[in-house]
Formats: C-alpha cells, structure tokens, sequence
C-alpha cells in the first residue's frame, strides 16, 4: 500500500501509524466515495458547502442565539491564521481542543484542519491525569481550551505544551485575538482575507480520537481527512437522509465520534444546521427539541428511557429522525417510544475506531430489537475464535470491514482489533437469515453505562490509591435507568466504617481523580475478593454477584438441574387497574408465559394449554405500576408421577414483588384420566437446566 504526498511538515501521525499489513481492508465500492487525492474535510465540509447554499444559512444553534455559515467560516479562518501565524502551527502539529459543546470549539475544529493541523478532541470531565496520559500518547504541541476548564489541563503534566484559552476576557484569549485578525466583520473581508485551506492529502491524518475509557494505555485511533466525510457519505447519506433545511441535535460530546459526527459533520455535509447544548438532562433535551423544532436527534438509549419515564417523549413527536447508539437499544424502549411518538428509533452501532455507525436501519427496515444491517458501503460477518464465519442464528465476534477502519497510533493492541482485514469489535452478535444483526453482549472487560464506557481496571486503580481501601474489584451491574452502572466491591482497611459516609468518601475519591461519570454508583463492602488458586481475581464470580441472574450450574459441579427460565416484559395496560397499579391477576398470567416460553425451549410447546391447571397461590409484597420492568424467575420445583410444580418469582424495581406456586396434572387428549409422563418429557422436566433469559412483548 502506498500513501498519497502528504502536505505534513511535522510527520508524527504518518511516522506512527501501523505497519500496512496490520491495517485492515478498506472498501470503497460506493461512488460517493470516490474522493480525490488532495482532500481537506474542513473546506469540504464548510467553504464548499458555502459555495453550494450560500453564506447566510444558520449554522450553529444554542439557546441564546445562533450563527451562520457565514460567520462560522470568519470565526474559523480567524482560528486558522491565528495559529498559523503568532502560534507557529505547523502542517501536522498535533492541537489539543478541551471545552463543551458550543459554537466556539466548532470554529476551533475546523480553524485546526484548515490550518493543516490533526485535532485531538478531548473530554471536558477529564482529570489532570487522564490529560497527562493523552498528552503523552498524542504529543499535542498546541491546546486550545474553554477558559471554564483550565485548572485540570494546567495541573497536567504536559511538557512543551502552549496552552491558549478562549471564552474569557483576557487580552491573550483566543475570541478577543481571532476578533484582532478579523476586521470589521467576521462575515465580510478581514484584514488578512479569507483563509485557504491547506491542501492536505485524503490520507493525511486529520484528527487522532481516543477510545473512550480505555484499559491501560489509552488508544488513540488515527483518522484521515477522507474518513471523516466517508461516515457522512455512508450512514447520513443513506439512512437519515438529511435536508439542508434540518435542525440537529444530541447530548454526545463532540469527543466523542458519535457527538462529533451526528452534531458537526452530518449537519455541515447537509448544509443543514445543529442545536448545540453545552449541557442537558434528559428532560431538559426534551423541551429544548421541542422549543427549537429540531428533526434530527442523537442520543443514548437511556436518555431516550429517561424522557419515556418523564412523560415528556411527546415533546419529540415532531423529531424526523431519532438516532440512538452508544448502548444496546432494548425492544421494549423502542416499543414504548413508537407507541407515544409515533417515530421509529434509528438504533446504530459504531466505533471510536470506525468513527461511526457501521449497522443501523431506518423506517420500515428497523426490526425491534436489532440492531439491523450493514450501512451501505460496509460489510459485516459474525466469526468465531479461529476467524471462520459462523452460520446464521449462531453468536459470534462481529467483524466490520468498509471505508473507514482501525488505525492504532502506535499501539500493540492494533493486531488484536484487526485480524485477516476485518475489524472486530468486541462484540457479540447473531445475524439472522435475513441478514439483521442482533446484539448479545460484549466480550471485554467494558462497562457500557449511559453510552460511556468505562474501564473497571481505571477505576480499580483510582478506588486502591484511597488510605480505606485494601483491595477492590470493579465490574458492571445490571441497571434500569443506564443499562449498565459501574459496581464496586471493597475491603476496607482494619478500623474503617463500611457506612454510607465511607460510600460517599470513595465515590467523591474517584470524582476527583478521573472524569466523574466513572465513580462506581454502587459499593457493597467485602471481607475478601474471590480469587483464583494462583491468586488472581476472579472477576467472573463478582460478575454473577452483581447480575440479576445467578449463573447456572454446571452438570459437572452439580448434576444434571431441574429446567428454569427467566423472562422480562413491561407491565402493560391489560394488566392494570384504574391507577394503574398492577391486578393481582396479572401474575397468574405472567407465571403463565413463563411456563409457556420454558416448554417451547425443551421441545415440549404441544404439551402447554393441554395441561389442566389444578392449584396457583401468589404472595404480594411490593407494588408495580404500568411500564415497570418486571422479571419472571420459573423453575420446576417437583415432578410428580403426572403432576408438575412449578415455583416462582416476580421482581420489580424495587426488588421481589410476588411469589408462589402452581401444579399442573398430565392429561393428554386421548388419555383416559391422568398417565405418568412419558421418559422424554421427564428426562426434559428434571435435567435441562437453566434456560437462556428472554424478553416477552
């Protein structure tokens, strides 16, 4: 493979990019990405979008006013000859941006490629230490900063790094310097004219982003300029299908590659305009999209369940496009979203490494549930351990091949991700006959929480520096509202108190040493950490501590189990009164539909609605309402002759909410009164074991 002539003076992105043969295949099969040699994202994304719409379009959006193309351009040349000039910026010079999502870290993007510099957009929550890890990784020689987030980035160790504020009053801030070099008019002639675009190679390293909560190490991917228009030639152009008259918006920060693509790239490919929100709640992002008439909106599958929760999703019935990534998109959320919008959710997964969504489907191609199929212009498979295809209906490790691809600044780990031209993403997946893909699990040592994810190891390291601490483990636990919430078990030193008031000490210990959405959101305190015979920690056990479902037994550890089930549903309407509150009848029937799934699973679904019913009592003791997530633990308890029993369990949010018994007797048809159970159906019955969990709709 050879690379185009880069127009980098400073060849460090080139000098550490990885070795050709562990690069993985790139696909250009679409016209559209047919780019030519000579390529600046920037001026294609901004000037030529310009020369197509006009400068007087708005652009950037925020509750307090807005601008247009026009002006975002002056801002951002002014950026450009800035550093260009009085910084001494360098084609290829790494620039450090750090600040929220404002128009003004927009116009420094942009202003960095323009000028010919690569920009490594980081996290505004990121600690000093984290900013020493990045600046090490990335050599930045440049930082531009939001000036409200100064303190970290000054107590990093960051040797040979200017740092340039902006949003401040100071003569040296950027704004007030930009303005200097200006003119009269940011939208007019300034006194040194417009700024043209160096004209950088499309294979020249355009941005370095890191994966978020990586383990060790951070990893940093590298980013060419073609690749930052490919994900908006691919899944924007394809499947939201956007118009130069739309309104984006979403709460992923612009470090992030899904905020940067869906908030920046997208809208600006489109000549379409993005609501920019330095920060929202949920129920504040809902009445922002609706104040401000927004189409397109990105954001996780739990703010999406936080503004079901608050009643407020039809403030998003106006939304043409809702996109949803970061996390697994549960059916029932997609459900309950398309009941009270009438929209369709854009599930869509993606990669720091691929920049984007790579699987997605829009309208009536979404299937609930999954995450659906390869953006035109990618190919997806499902492999095994040895890189063989498995058939369909079979989980394997996906793996991803398109335009856009994982490239490791000099990272060891690159050989792990790309195997035999195919990226592998660490996640488990099932693609079904008709070529969906549905999400199982990841297959790493993330924990996804909120669409962040987070390295246990990072935190561990954190939680161990506390004077209380004398060992920890750190896994992810089951939660409604974020999916995931990072749990950790500690021992605490002789003579500390395992009380709320140590709880808080450790999580606000963490809160100051790396970015705050990483605090572990549940502690339980611990004698000892399960360890293995050589000593090391076995994270598995805390795995299954801290899941909702214990881990079945196995048939060497504990013979051959009675057959068991778990299933999930929402509590419907049906199952309701007035207020809303759970009938008592409806767990008869959910117990039911646990019996139901748990015979289809053994083969045994002929025998169910022919097995009369001859004893059911509940216990009641927690309430649900109507939306609640409820969870149905059935085994078999007792195999009679003819006789079944069945023991269960409901649990709600709050915890166990039901539980009891019911027996049935065998009476098949042609039987004249009861018969024992044939050997298959008995041998079924008191060995199969626990069965895979599954969500009832």
């Amino acid at each position: 493979m050879e690379l185009s002539p880069s127009a980098h003076v400073d060849t460090f992105c080139r000098d550490n990019l990885p070795p050709f043969e562990e690069w993985p295949e790139f696909l250009f099969d679409l016209p559209e990405l047919s780019y030519p040699d000579r390529l600046n994202c920037a001026h294609e994304l901004l000037d030529a979008t310009i020369e197509r719409f006009g400068p007087d379009r708005r652009c950037l959006v925020t509750p307090d006013g807005e601008w247009s193309y026009g002006e975002l351009r002056g801002h951002a040349d002014a950026v450009a000859r800035l550093l260009t000039g009085p910084l001494g910026l360098v084609p290829g010079n790494r620039v450090l941006l750090r600040g929220p999502n404002a128009p003004w870290l927009v116009a420094c993007w942009l202003g960095v490629l323009k000028a010919g510099g690569v920009v490594v957009t980081t996290m505004p929550l990121l600690r000093a230490a984290e900013l020493t890890a990045l600046h090490e990784v990335a050599a930045p020689v440049l930082a531009l900063c939001d000036h409200r987030f100064l303190a970290e980035l000054e107590q990093a160790a960051t040797p040979g790094l200017t740092v340039v504020p902006y949003g401040g009053t100071g003569p040296q801030d950027l704004v007030a310097r930009c303005a200097a070099t200006a003119g009269p008019s940011a939208t007019g002639p300034s006194a040194s004219g417009p700024f043209t675009a160096v004209p950088t190679a499309a294979d020249d390293v355009a941005l370095i982003a890191f994966t978020s909560g990586t383990t060790g190490r951070p990893k940093a991917t590298l980013h060419f300029h073609r690749d930052v228009l490919a994900n908006a030639d691919t899944f924007s152009r394809h499947l939201l299908r956007p118009t130069a008259d739309d309104l984006f918006a979403g709460t992923p920060p612009l470090a992030f590659t899904f905020g940067l693509g869906g908030l920046v790239v997208f809208p600006l490919r489109a000549g379409a305009a993005t609501l920019l929100l330095e920060q929202a709640t949920p129920e504040q992002l809902a009445e922002h999209v609706h104040r401000h008439g927004v189409d397109v909106l990105f954001t996780a599958p739990t703010a999406y369940r936080a503004i079901l929760a608050a009643g407020l999703a039809d403030r998003l019935a106006g939304v043409r496009r809702c996109v949803s990534a970061g996390e697994h998109l549960p059916a029932a959320v997609w459900e309950a979203f398309r009941e009270v919008t009438g929209q369709r959710l854009i599930d869509g997964i993606g990669a720091t490494e691929l920049l984007h969504v790579f699987i997605s489907a829009a309208d009536d191609d979404i299937r609930p549930g999954s995450t659906g199929r390869p953006v035109p212009g990618y190919r997806a498979a499902i492999l095994d351990e040895q890189g063989r295809p498995v058939p369909d209906g079979q989980p394997g490790r996906l793996a991803v091949k398109g335009p856009t691809g994982c490239r490791y600044l000099r990272d060891e780990r690159q050989h792990e991700y790309v195997r035999d031209g195919w990226n592998l993403t660490g996640d488990t997946y099932v693609r079904d006959p008709d070529g969906y893909f549905w999400y199982r699990a990841r297959n790493d040592d993330m924990i996804v929480s909120s669409g962040y994810n987070i390295a246990g190891p990072e935190v561990e390291q954190v939680l161990a520096d506390h004077p209380d601490v004398a060992d920890c483990a750190v896994v992810g636990a089951p939660d409604e509202r974020r999916g995931t919430v990072v749990k950790a078990y500690v021992v605490l030193r002789a003579g500390v108190a395992a009380g709320p008031d140590t709880v808080r000490a450790l999580q606000e210990h963490v809160k100051q040493a790396i970015a705050p959405y990483k605090y572990p959101r549940a502690v339980e305190f611990v004698d000892a950490l399960p360890r293995t015979a050589t000593g090391k920690l076995a994270r598995a056990e805390l795995r299954r501590r801290a899941a909702p479902e214990p881990a079945p037994a196995t048939a060497a550890a504990a013979g051959p189990q009675p057959a068991s089930v778990t299933v999930e549903r929402r509590v419907e309407w049906s199952d309701t009164d007035a207020a809303g509150h759970y009938h008592f009848s409806a767990v008869q029937r959910w117990a039911e539909a646990a019996e139901a799934t748990l015979l289809r699973r053994l083969g045994l679904d002929g025998l169910f609605g022919r097995i009369p019913r001859v004893h059911f009592e509940a216990d009641y003791r927690e309430r649900l309402w109507f939306g609640d997530l409820v969870r149905v633990e059935l085994r078999v308890e007792r195999i009679g002759g003819s006789s079944l029993h069945y023991a269960f369990e409901v649990h709600g949010p709050n915890g166990p909410a039901a539980g009891g018994r019911m027996s049935v007797v065998h009476a098949a048809p042609q039987a004249k009164g009861t018969e024992p159970w044939p050997e298959p159906v008995r041998r079924a019955l008191s060995g199969a074991g626990r069965q895979e969990p599954e969500a009832i709709r």
